[in-house]
């Protein structure tokens, strides 16, 4: 089902997934309205997305989506929220209260925002860390959301994602003010890349500055599946229209689905020499010490934050959850979104990768000329 028509709301707007989603959002559906949510809203990407809008209406909402007020202006009179905002961090460098403010509060507020402006439909964007690797390293090839799985959740991070979810789903079915129902949903992707993530130009920084050679912090055996960002854009669009049927309302609703598409399960570390090799990048054959090693070393320096804490901010660059996250085989199906709302992948992995490699051939080209204008 379509969503001409619709006035919707996309927190974190300015986001990694949440530009794309918006851009998706303009060129396959006619929306009367989308309200782009953030903290901060650059006028270069509204302007960027002049040419792709069409007759639909983009309105701004700048401010933190913990300012009640805010939120009931970008909510009021909206039929659905897309709610990819969110603070991301898996080094310990964000403070608990503000990860816990952002990720939990700002959810909680948006929710009962929602049902006092009698929003219809709530799709939450999660995470696989909800899921785990649990401290131990169990892994989980091929699982699927009915997988047993022993978690514990070491990172703030994981731990304010995984009670945002529980919280959004626990609210499918509240009445609303009209005397409606609202239907929640929570979308969990893989690790999700792309044009513009962060984490893959942070990795290149990284190999540069290591002579062109990418450092290897995983295992080759410690596959996961990686999701293309466009992929996981499309899958929240096709859960939207999903929820507009009743049937498909019924099934979704308080449900949680994997997102992912049809890139090789690969190492975390194998993946970013996948899509930086075509430009020349090498990588390590191992790792530069044992995983014994490595993880007493990140214990080491976890000890050395918390003796440093009163007296300055130390963050250390390698935790023992990361590394074992880095280093857990961990994959999962996403055939009950398929089943369940239709999902699909749009991008293959040969396209998905390419785009990939050229936009950080894009972005090496502009640092490159930055250093020599210097």
């Amino acid at each position: 089902m379509s969503l001409s028509g619709e006035v919707c709301v996309v927190t974190g707007a300015c986001g990694f997934l949440g530009e794309k989603l918006v851009r998706l959002l303009l060129e396959m559906e006619k929306l009367a309205e989308v309200r782009l949510l953030d903290r901060n809203i650059r006028s270069e990407l509204i302007q960027s997305l002049d040419d792709c809008r069409g007759e639909t209406k983009l309105s701004v909402f700048e401010g933190d989506i913990r300012d009640r007020e805010l939120l009931r202006r970008a909510c009021r009179g909206a039929a659905l929220v897309f709610h990819t905002a969110s603070l991301i961090d898996v080094i310990g460098a964000v403070e608990y209260s503000e990860l816990h403010g952002v990720n939990v509060k700002g959810t909680q507020l948006l929710l009962e925002t929602c049902i006092q402006e009698n929003l219809a439909s709530f799709i939450y964007t999660s995470s696989i860390e909800v899921a785990g690797p649990n401290p131990r390293g169990e892994p989980i090839i091929d699982g699927n959301e009915d997988t047993p799985y022993s978690s514990c959740l070491k990172f703030n991070y994981s731990k304010t994602k995984e009670e945002a979810e529980r919280i959004c789903l626990q609210a499918h079915g509240e009445l609303l003010r009209n005397g409606g129902q609202l239907a929640t949903c929570a979308l969990r992707p893989m690790y999700i890349y792309g044009e513009g993530c962060r984490f893959t130009l942070g990795h290149m920084r990284d190999g540069i500055r290591n002579g062109n050679v990418l450092l290897r912090t995983s295992r080759r055996e410690a596959k996961v599946n990686p999701v293309y960002v466009g992929n996981v854009a499309l899958a929240h669009l096709q859960a939207a229209r999903a929820l507009r049927d009743p049937q498909k309302r019924a099934v979704m609703g308080g449900n949680f689905y994997y997102i992912a598409d049809d890139t090789p399960p690969v190492s975390y570390s194998d993946f970013n020499y996948a899509v930086l090799s075509p430009l020349g990048f090498g990588i390590q054959e191992r790792p530069i010490l044992p995983f014994p090693l490595l993880y007493l070393l990140s214990f080491l320096m976890e000890l050395l934050h918390v003796v440093l804490r009163p007296f300055f901010r130390f963050t250390p660059p390698l935790n023992r959850q990361l590394l074992t996250m880095l280093n857990t085989p961990f994959s999962f199906s996403y055939q009950k979104a398929h089943r369940d709302f239709g999902y699909t992948p749009r991008y293959n992995w040969e396209e998905a990768r390419r785009r990939t490699t050229d936009w950080l051939a894009s972005v090496l080209s502009t640092e490159t000329q930055q250093v020599h204008l210097k």
